[in-house]
């Protein structure tokens, strides 16, 4: 671990977002992802000669209103460049990228670590177009060879490059965590991993505490989840600071992250932005961004997730670590706000919907959007808990045979008769046969044995088929144990 008396990380991170487009960057190929190799494809993302780009209008705007939503300045003015490298997975030799006039820049994103507000500078947003895919687990009778898919060729990307405030891999997850949440709100983008559609580079260095130079960095290329996110920066601040302390130079280079083996792999040196050998496109005019499409762009931003967080805490009452879990989602916040709306108590939605209906959601393999109970029906069954018609653990099974059957909560409690016994007169002959029927339990209780309490009141609620209000069985119990 980093001696944290005597080094600092120094973390800045690239994140590739692939849009929400129809077609690609520069041409009509379909974006999609999923379908067989190598079928959407034409020559102007393959590169063919004298094919030539036409900008993908969505894309632009998909992308202004990303570089809006991050507190971005929009520049009135940007243009594409080509940026030369070789890989199987490019075939015009050349990815179309933006520079050094990028669509926008001077930009922030506030996350939470813990119970901290933290900002996070955002230095650029820019539009660039997808490599293709080079596939090494192979097929059968491939082993040993590497295959590419050039669907994703020509896919429209926002690259959001942060600055190099962050100091732990802790802080680099709770930002990409709050920059998905934001790009799902604005519906850019899908920022799944999985799929490839969010993915992270990472460029970390350490210094010792106090010095103002940056040592030579490391880039972690293509990271695919936020756990390998955090894993290869711990592994590889801990690598670094190893080097440090026996005497060894670092050097600025390339690695990959081997989730086998638990480390970072070098890939090759770093390179440099001469390496990439920039020059303007030649077959694409600047973009041009006017006044009007940047208000246009701010009026269409949705209220986005670190606003929706400080509203859930200061108007409703949550706990922050509450209100952040229930916004990550856009929709399963809406169908909260729902149920608060319909009549449920803030407290009481925020447990239902984080632990009973995200718990069904996860079992499932649902999207809020499938879950079958609306908002106003699961109110209804939390006030019957709230008036006492029927227990916490009965409202649970009848919220099973709601997403089941479709009933309302109503019908279900009166066609299986749960109503709770909450009167005591009812109750009272019960508690007083599970008395009668446990002399020895009794006489162990009123001799100073108070742990078979729970013995007895587990008796009562299985005599009264779960109905007893745990309340007052509690109650009327302690005053039949006191006689």
């Amino acid at each position: 671990m980093i001696p944290a008396e005597a080094y600092e990380a120094v973390i800045g991170l690239e994140i590739h977002v692939q849009l929400k487009t129809r077609s690609k960057l520069f041409c009509a190929c379909r974006n999609r992802f999923g379908d067989p190799p190598n079928v959407h494809t034409c020559p102007v993302c393959l590169g063919m000669p004298g094919a030539l780009p036409v900008l993908n209008g969505s894309a632009v705007h998909h992308a202004v209103r990303t570089a809006v939503a991050l507190g971005c300045r929009v520049n009135h003015r940007s243009r594409f460049a080509r940026k030369h490298y070789f890989y199987p997975d490019l075939p015009k030799g050349y990815q179309i990228s933006q520079y050094d006039q990028p669509l926008a820049e001077h930009g922030e994103l506030s996350f939470y670590l813990a119970e901290d507000r933290h900002t996070l500078g955002i230095e650029r947003v820019h539009l660039e177009e997808d490599a293709g895919k080079s596939v090494h687990d192979g097929l059968p009778g491939t082993e040993n060879s590497a295959l590419v898919d050039l669907n994703r060729c020509g896919v429209p990307l926002v690259e959001i490059v942060s600055t190099h405030e962050l100091r732990s891999p802790d802080a680099a997850h709770a930002f990409l965590t709050a920059l998905r949440s934001t790009l799902r709100y604005l519906d850019v983008t899908d920022a799944s991993m999985q799929e490839g559609s969010l993915r992270c580079d990472a460029n970390v260095s350490v210094r010792r505490c106090g010095e103002a130079e940056l040592n030579p960095k490391t880039e972690i290329k293509n990271l695919n989840s936020f756990r390998f996110v955090r894993r290869a920066l711990r592994f590889e601040i801990d690598e670094q600071v190893g080097m440090l302390e026996a005497g060894q130079s670092l050097v600025p280079c390339t690695k990959l992250w081997d989730e086998r083996s638990n480390r970072t792999v070098a890939m090759r040196s770093k390179e440099e932005a001469q390496d990439y050998r920039y020059f303007p496109e030649p077959d694409l005019v600047p973009i041009q961004i006017g006044a009007a499409e940047i208000e246009t762009a701010l009026g269409s931003i949705p209220e986005l997730p670190a606003a929706r967080i400080e509203r859930f805490v200061s108007t409703l009452g949550l706990p922050l670590a509450d209100a952040a879990a229930l916004v990550e989602d856009g929709a399963i916040a809406d169908f909260f706000e729902a149920l608060v709306a319909a009549g449920a108590e803030p407290s009481e939605a925020d447990n239902w919907v984080r632990v009973r209906v995200m718990r069904c959601l996860n079992e499932r393999g649902w999207r809020m959007s499938e879950f079958p109970v609306l908002a106003p029906q699961l109110a209804e069954l939390l006030q019957a808990v709230r008036v006492g018609t029927i227990s916490v653990a009965t409202a649970e099974e009848v919220l099973v045979k709601m997403i089941a059957n479709g009933q309302t909560a109503e019908r279900i409690i009166e066609d299986e008769n749960l109503r709770q016994i909450s009167r005591a007169e009812d109750l009272a002959p019960l508690v007083e046969h599970v008395l009668r029927a446990n002399p020895d339990e009794v006489a162990a209780f009123r001799a100073g044995r108070h742990q078979v309490f729970g013995f007895l009141m587990g008796e009562i609620m299985n005599a009264s088929q779960g109905k007893a209000n745990p309340e007052l069985a509690e109650t009327l119990l302690r005053a039949g144990l006191e006689k």
